[in-house]
C-alpha cells in the first residue's frame, strides 16, 4: 500500500457512514480500524459507538467529512436530473422512431402518469417561487 493512510475511514452505509479511527502505530505494524461512531448524512446526527466519547479531533473530522459528503450527494442529485432529461429526450426519439406497438403498449401508461406527476410538481413549485417574488 503506497502513501500515508488517513486517520479516519468512513464506511458508507445507506443513510450515512460508520466511522473508524485508523491505527498503524502498533507493534505488529498492522492496520487496525477501531469503530468510533455512526454519522447520519440526512439529519447530521453523530452517534458515538458504544460507550465511546469522541474527542474534539474526532468530531472535527466527522463534521468535515459530513459536509463534504452532503455536498457530493447534492451534486449527484443534480447530475441524476440532467441524466433524466437526456433519458427523456432519448425516450421521445425511441418512441417516434424505433418503438414497436407492443413496446409502446408496455410503457405508455406508466410514462404518461410519471410525466403528468412530474409536470404537476414542477408547475406547482414554479408558481410557488413566482408568488414569493
Amino acid at each position: 500500500m503506497g502513501g500515508e493512510l488517513p486517520d479516519y475511514f468512513f464506511r458508507i452505509r445507506e443513510n450515512g457512514a460508520a466511522v473508524f479511527r485508523v491505527d498503524t502505530e502498533n507493534r505488529q505494524r498492522r492496520i487496525e480500524m477501531d469503530e468510533i461512531a455512526f454519522v447520519n448524512v440526512k439529519n447530521g446526527n453523530i452517534k458515538p459507538h458504544g460507550d465511546r466519547v469522541l474527542s474534539e479531533t474526532d468530531q472535527d473530522a466527522i463534521i468535515t467529512w459530513l459536509a463534504a459528503r452532503q455536498e457530493e450527494l447534492a451534486r449527484r442529485d443534480i447530475d441524476d436530473i440532467h441524466r433524466t432529461i437526456d433519458h427523456l429526450n432519448m425516450t421521445a426519439h425511441w418512441a417516434q422512431s424505433r418503438a414497436t406497438d407492443e413496446a409502446l403498449d408496455a410503457v405508455t401508461d406508466r410514462l404518461l402518469l410519471a410525466m403528468h406527476d412530474l409536470r404537476s410538481v414542477l408547475v406547482r413549485r414554479k408558481a410557488e417561487r413566482l408568488m414569493k417574488d
